[in-house]
This record gives structure tokens, C-alpha cells and sequence, in this order.
């Protein structure tokens, strides 16, 4: 991967692959989810390369981070320590969806979710119901519910926002670059600032 590339989206010298690369959210996204989350023990799921986990760690209490691949994890691990936050993060490699998994987790106070959608086709079609990210949105999302009511989840931009109808009330955020919609974040619980819809946008030049 590119230095430079990471470094102007990421905000440093860290790893990527291609696919961590795409996966990972932009900094000026991450650290503005983690305001959020300041001074809590947050759980954090589907880690990637831990660049949220960056943001993450400089404002919560604690991270505890679950990733299931040992590649992507070990890129986090490595990001992680490069920016000097290793004493603010758990990692735990396993599959979140697994209930021993869940049950021997640590009491935490909110969390943050970003299923796996980056996937690319022409004909591929995002969905939220019967999720087709991984782990599922759907699954994942009522699964992290069992633990803390305090929960923001990423989603991709082309979502139909009407198959989130039947969901606990929420705050659903449209994010953009300039005038490009990158992504939702819903939060729930006492993440939630005003229920219904609202924007964060980060001017380009």
C-alpha cells in the first residue's frame, strides 16, 4: 500500500492491505464518532486494521477490540502500538457472533460496530435486513444489543434507510466528503443526540 495514501487518510505512518485500506473509515469520521464514546469502556467489533480503534482509544476509557482475522488483527496491533495506545486496548481474536465469545467479555459501557461492506459489483445490492455485510448488520447488531443499549453502528450509503424502520429509536447520521455520501452511523442508548436523521459533513477542498 502507499504511504502516503494511508498516511492522508488514516493520519499516519501505520499498515494496511488493500482490502484494511478500504475497509478503514477516514480520520476525520473515526475521531468524530469517538467524541461519543469519551471516558467509557467501549467494545469494539470487526477491528480491521484498527483505525477507528485509533480514535477510539485517544477519547474512551478502554478499548476492547474483537477481530476474527489474525492478519487484519495484527495490522491493528501494530497501528496501535505505532501511535502509543497500547494501554488503552484489548484485543481479543474470535468470531463476535460466537457466545462463549460474548459471555467472557468484560462488562462495558457502549459499543461501536463496522461490519465488513466493502464489497464492490455492479449488481450487488446492500441490505440491512437479512444483512449481507459480515458478520450481518442485522445478527450483529441484536446480538451487541444483549450487552449495552449504548450502541453506534456503521452502514454503507446505498442502504434502503426503509428496512431500518423496526429498529429501537435512533439517531441516524448521513456522512459525507464534500458533497459525497461516505456512510451512516446510528446510534442508540445515550449515544443518540436527536432521534431521527441528521448530517455530519467534512468540507474538501
Amino acid at each position: 500500500m502507499d504511504s502516503n495514501a494511508i498516511r492522508a487518510k488514516f493520519g499516519g505512518d501505520y499498515i494496511a492491505n488493500e482490502r484494511t485500506f478500504i475497509m478503514g473509515i477516514d480520520q476525520r469520521f473515526t475521531a468524530h464518532f469517538a467524541e461519543r464514546f469519551r471516558d467509557l469502556i467501549v467494545l469494539e467489533t470487526c477491528t480491521g486494521a484498527g483505525f477507528s480503534t485509533l480514535a477510539l482509544a485517544r477519547a474512551a476509557k478502554r478499548v476492547v477490540s474483537v477481530e476474527l482475522d489474525p492478519s487484519h488483527q495484527r495490522q491493528a496491533i501494530h497501528n496501535v502500538a505505532q501511535a502509543g495506545l497500547s494501554s488503552r486496548v484489548s484485543f481479543i481474536r474470535g468470531d463476535i457472533l460466537d457466545p462463549n465469545l460474548l459471555g467472557e467479555l468484560p462488562p462495558v459501557d457502549a459499543a461501536f460496530i463496522d461490519p465488513d461492506w466493502a464489497v464492490t459489483g455492479p449488481d450487488h445490492v446492500y441490505r440491512f435486513v437479512q444483512s449481507n455485510t459480515r458478520p450481518p448488520a442485522d445478527i450483529l447488531l441484536s446480538k451487541i444489543f444483549e450487552r449495552t443499549d449504548n450502541v453506534a453502528i456503521v452502514l454503507p450509503p446505498l442502504l434502503d434507510v426503509e428496512e431500518l424502520c423496526g429498529l429501537p429509536r435512533h439517531e441516524r447520521e448521513r456522512l459525507y466528503l464534500g458533497d459525497s455520501h461516505e456512510l451512516f452511523c446510528l446510534y442508540f442508548g445515550r449515544l443518540l443526540l436527536v432521534s431521527g436523521e441528521t448530517e455530519f459533513r467534512v468540507t474538501t477542498s
